[in-house]
């Protein structure tokens, strides 16, 4: 089946299969978060992207086979939501921005800067720390070897804009962050935000200069 990326709250999760890595996309909890769950397929290895609500419903889409990580974007509170119980129940390695780390309330057993490469099973997730959306956001950038690159956002980008920001420095350093550290990547780049559908850089890049006259 086609992936789409369009998933709601009490549906059904959608699957992106790549070569090495198989990426689970679910909804989850009154704020819609999305949530990713990544496979590595030589290893089965997994990683947790936002346990944001519904641990339930996140342990259920894991499985028996566990997660060996679990990565929390931002510190924003709907992000983190499920992450004590996701964490307690699997017994997974915590990992989040180093300045976002003392706002999420479990242990941050790794604190993630800028380059940092975080590995889930044979596959590499390069950690882009954008700053703006909070102090310690990051994305995670996963560059295909058989295609395109694919992203993990959080609240930094979105169909149609950059996260929300709120004062006018912030908006000027996330908007900086992007172009210097995502929107460097080919128009063909898979986004998979914090909330809502899908887009690819390509979608995006467009609005770059409406972004910033619109400002924040």
């Amino acid at each position: 089946m086609t992936y789409s990326g369009q998933v709601t709250v009490g549906g059904a999760a959608d699957v992106h299969e790549l070569k090495d890595l198989m990426i689970t996309k679910i909804a989850v909890g009154p704020m819609d978060n999305n949530a990713y769950l990544l496979r590595c397929r030589a290893t089965d290895e997994q990683l947790l992207i936002d346990a944001a609500n519904e641990a339930d419903t996140l342990l259920g889409m894991i499985g028996d086979d566990g997660i060996a990580s679990v990565v929390t974007t931002h510190r924003h509170g709907d992000h983190w939501q499920a992450l004590e119980a996701v964490v307690a129940a699997t017994r997974a390695r915590t990992y989040a921005g180093r300045d976002d780390a003392e706002g999420i309330p479990v242990p941050t057993d790794v604190l993630v800067d800028d380059g940092d490469v975080i590995r889930v099973g044979q596959v590499e997730l390069t950690a882009r720390h954008l700053v703006g959306h909070t102090p310690g956001s990051i994305a995670l950038v996963y560059d295909d070897p058989h295609g395109h690159p694919h992203v993990f956002t959080g609240d930094c980008l979105f169909p149609g804009g950059p996260g929300r920001t709120t004062q006018p420095a912030d908006f000027q350093s996330l908007m900086g962050g992007l172009e210097e550290k995502v929107f460097c990547l080919p128009d063909e780049t898979w986004v998979y935000p914090g909330h809502g559908n899908d887009t690819t850089l390509g979608a995006e890049r467009p609005q770059l200069q409406e972004w910033w006259a619109r400002g924040w």
